[in-house]
């Protein structure tokens, strides 16, 4: 029934119908995204304390880089799913799903490994003072180093997920990792750790909550691999040439719109830099409340 009610969202419904459908989980789960990156910006606010709002705001290019590791492999593989299901090639399918799935794992772990070794000049290079650094780099290691890999899986299985039409579920993942780390924020920035670990915490709760994410969507694939071409088989073999360069050929200038925006902020990062860790903390507040126009229009997207 699952399966038939998908397959009416491609084939039968009119247009405006399967948008919506499609559609209004991801805007939802997009704007509950921004809600816990601002979350973590307020609740480090209430610390008063303006160095470590602007060391985990100078992570921001960071993060989003990872985000465009997901679309190189979760848009571009999922938009091939698609019109692979669309041909009736549903063997296919199921070879680029997993190898989508197994190259997102790859690359991320090379780019946590790279920010590993290279974090301290990266952080200077965004903007990193003395006052902090530290911050920032305790933000790094949770959210970056340690929690790359499970926040760029959550990203591509929810779009591998909305690629065969189970957009609600892949909605409710993200929003799911969304509140709990609103709910656990507070917990570890002012009940577990000791004053003056604020930063840590917030680290630690983004880590915790997209595992929970990567883990609900991992039940999500396994619940509904009967109904669906989306699976993680490596004995399915390898897609074919054609199908490889075609989820590159959708992934990369996906991949690079994102990195245009990392520029972007990088450059802002730095021009406020030189003027005190304190105007990078305002300009870091302000950078995360203009996405929300954006991030509607990736929902959409």
């Amino acid at each position: 029934m699952e399966k038939a009610d998908r397959k009416e969202i491609f084939e039968t419904l009119p247009v405006p119908v399967a948008l919506k459908k499609m559609a209004l989980p991801t805007i939802f789960s997009q704007i509950i995204v921004l809600i816990y990156n601002m979350a973590d910006t307020f609740y480090l606010g209430r610390t008063n304390n303006p160095y470590m709002v602007a060391g985990a705001s100078l992570l921001l290019p960071v993060f989003n880089i990872c985000l465009s590791l997901a679309g190189l492999t979760g848009i571009g593989g999922g938009a091939l799913v698609s019109r692979l299901l669309g041909e009736g090639r549903e063997d296919e399918a199921k070879r680029v799903s997993a190898f989508s799935f197994y190259l997102s794992v790859a690359v991320t772990a090379a780019f946590s490994l790279l920010m590993f070794v290279f974090m301290e000049p990266v952080l200077g290079l965004l903007g990193a003072s003395d006052n902090t650094f530290h911050y920032a780099r305790q933000y790094t290691f949770c959210v970056i180093v340690f929690g790359g890999i499970p926040t760029v899986l959550s990203n591509v299985m929810s779009n591998l997920l909305r690629s065969v039409g189970i957009s609600k579920e892949a909605g409710i993942g993200i929003t799911m990792g969304g509140l709990i780390n609103i709910v656990l924020d507070p917990l570890f920035m002012f009940v577990l750790l000791p004053k003056g670990n604020e930063v840590l915490g917030v680290g630690i709760a983004t880590l915790i909550s997209n595992c929970v994410a990567c883990v609900y969507f991992f039940y999500v694939i396994y619940r509904t691999q009967k109904q669906s071409v989306i699976c993680f088989d490596i004995r399915n073999g390898l897609p074919d040439g054609r199908s490889i360069g075609s989820i590159f050929n959708v992934g990369i200038p996906s991949a690079i719109a994102t990195l245009l925006f990392d520029i972007d902020y990088v450059v802002i990062d730095k021009l406020m830099a030189s003027y005190g860790d304190i105007a990078l903390a305002a300009v870091g507040i302000v950078l995360k409340a203009e996405r929300l126009p954006l991030n509607v229009g990736i929902g959409i997207c």
